[in-house]
Formats: C-alpha cells, structure tokens, sequence
C-alpha cells in the first residue's frame, strides 16, 4: 500500500519552463498578488470566486470568515498546494505557474496551529528548514525571538530530547520551537494557520513578542480567529462564501457594519464570558 502511495502520478506538475529553470526568483520580495482567481477542489464545484487583492513586501494580511469561508483554500494557493482554476496567482510579478516548487518552497515558511515535531534534540527540531545550519544560527534564530531564555531553561538546553512529536515539551514550548524553526529558515513569505488559537493566555502573550519578531520584515498571511492576532495587520481579508466581503484595517472595519463588526461583537462577548 505504501508502494502504492508514492508510485502515484500528482494532479499536476511544474511547467515545462519552470522545469527547465526558465522562470527564477533570485531574491524575493515578497510582494503578492491574486488576480480574479477561482478555484476548485472538485469540478464544477467552486470554493473561491474571482478573488482579487495584493499584499505588499513585510505586510501582515489576515484572513478572516467562518468555517467553509475560503482562508484556507487561499493559503493552498499561495503556497502552490493547488492550481487556481482561474485567474492568477503572482509571486514578485511572476505567476507561481512559471515557478519550479521547489525554489518557491525555498522562500516560503509555514507555521501551523498543530505543527510536527521530530523525534531528537531541540536543535535537531529547529534546523529542520535549514539542515546545514550551526549550533550558532540555531541560537541566534532563538535569541531574536526573545525565547532563548525558555530553551536554556530545559533540562539540557537546546540538547534536551523533545521526544515523539513533542511529547517532552507543553503546547507554548513546542510552538516556541516551530517559530524558531521558521526565523532560522528566513522565508519572505510566511503562512501561520493561527498559531496561537490552542495557548493559555499566559502562554499567548509570550508568543505574541515572539511572534511580532518572527513577522518583521516578511509578508505574512495569517489565518486568524483571536483579535489580538488581527490588530495589527496591514490589511483584513473578510471571507463568506469564496468571496471577499470586506477588507480594511482592524479599525476600519469595525467602524462599519458587517460581517467583521459582527464576528469582532462575538469575540468580546466569548471573552467576557
């Protein structure tokens, strides 16, 4: 069965040009564009309607919409999971169509709401996206988060082992470790799928200050479900159906009724409770 899985043909694969090297991305910005993009999983079954928007070089977009709204297809897209079915996705004016995985997936880090760990040492863990990294990048990855101090803090510091997915560690640990994974990596362009909705509140506000450090300088696209996630993003992409409802600043929108002042009147009245 494992035979099987990997003799699989993918969907798709690079452009003959993006093969061939043709279409390449000496030094990304970072800068972001849809244009008119519809997509679907599932023939004749769209999940996403002429989606249109650009995220500028070191702008945090956040995405924002119920379940089924379409965050996380647009996160597919940017990361070149999926093909949009129409339109175009363009990463520094190039479409990613053009683009080998490979070197795209080279300037791109993720950093999800339940991420993996590997069974190892801390320092093992954080150089997974750069394995060729030294004792003193990995440090240096932890000291600009502003979390060293919790890591020295473990029985053997950054050689303590995590064990089995991350058994050793609590929840803030591990996800301290995965955006330290990501500052070593240095990616232009970073997806967090709201990674720190499952964090006590304590907890919250240390990876918030590691957070705001690992976002510096980089476009990032956050699916968000927490306000203090929202604030301060450059642009807030409100979703319903496949299509873009409202976008604006935090405080823009919640001046005007709609989907966001809505969904902002429930997040208060949850944390009053």
């Amino acid at each position: 069965r494992i035979r099987e899985l990997l003799q699989t043909e993918p969907d798709w694969q690079d452009a003959p040009s993006a093969a061939d090297g043709v279409a390449k991305l000496p030094a990304v910005t970072g800068r972001v564009r849809f244009e008119n993009v519809g997509f679907e999983y599932d023939a004749g079954v769209p999940v996403l309607h002429e989606v249109s928007f650009a995220a500028e070089p070191g702008q945090t977009i956040a995405l924002v919409g119920h379940t089924g709204s379409g965050k996380t297809s647009i996160i597919n897209l940017v990361a070149k999971f999926y093909l949009s079915t129409s339109g175009r996705v363009l990463i520094d004016d190039v479409d990613v169509r053009a683009m080998p995985n490979r070197q795209l997936h080279q300037h791109l880090g993720i950093v999800l709401q339940q991420n993996f760990l590997f069974s190892g040492t801390v320092s093992d863990n954080i150089r997974v996206g750069r394995p060729d990294a030294d004792d003193a990048a990995v440090r240096d990855a932890a000291a600009k988060l502003d979390c060293l101090d919790l890591i020295e803090a473990l029985p053997k510091g950054f050689d303590t082992e995590v064990g089995e997915n991350g058994c050793n560690l609590s929840l803030g640990q591990r996800q301290l470790l995965c955006f330290a994974r990501a500052m070593l990596a240095d990616p232009r362009i970073l997806i967090l799928d709201e990674a720190t909705s499952s964090i006590d509140i304590l907890t919250e506000a240390r990876l918030q200050h590691a957070l705001a450090k690992l976002l510096a300088g980089r476009t990032a696209f956050v699916i968000a479900h927490r306000l203090s996630t929202i604030r301060h993003a450059d642009l807030v992409l409100v979703l319903g159906g496949g299509r873009i409802l409202q976008r604006g600043t935090h405080t823009q929108l919640v001046a005007q009724p709609g989907t966001y002042r809505e969904l902002y009147e429930q997040f208060i009245q949850a944390t009053a409770a």
